[in-house]
């Protein structure tokens, strides 16, 4: 049996499954996507697509009208517990994420979350 060469051997390593395709985040740098995608590999409690969900969950939650926050602060959304899509649990996974992440890439990422809590304390 003829021997494999090296290079074919290591482009098999580094080549990633099609459905772990890194999930793009508008506004950060490809180096924070990277250990991103790194941290929902290999930390137990994140999952490939986590954390981009987490942000456009966070996102779109403090965006809806105010009336609307009103009522699911006084009142609790009972949807939320059946569906995954809690935005408050959103948040605190975003913060748990700023905390595994290296100084530069937290930055950029907490920068945008910022933009979300403004609208969301406003």
């Amino acid at each position: 049996m003829p021997r494999s060469r090296p290079r074919h051997i290591r482009a098999d390593a580094f080549r990633r499954p099609p459905h772990e395709t890194p999930q793009a985040i508008n506004g950060l740098s490809s180096r924070a996507l990277s250990e991103i995608h790194h941290l929902e590999r290999t930390r137990n409690y994140l999952r490939p697509g986590d954390v981009a969900a987490a942000v456009r969950r966070w996102q779109t939650y403090v965006r809806l009208p105010e009336r609307e926050l009103w009522h699911d602060h006084e009142w609790g959304n009972t949807h939320w517990d059946c569906c995954d899509n809690d935005p408050f649990e959103a948040r605190a996974l975003l913060d748990t994420v700023l905390q595994a992440l290296t100084p530069r890439s937290a930055r950029q990422l907490r920068q945008l979350i910022t933009r979300a809590d403004a609208l969301w304390n406003a």
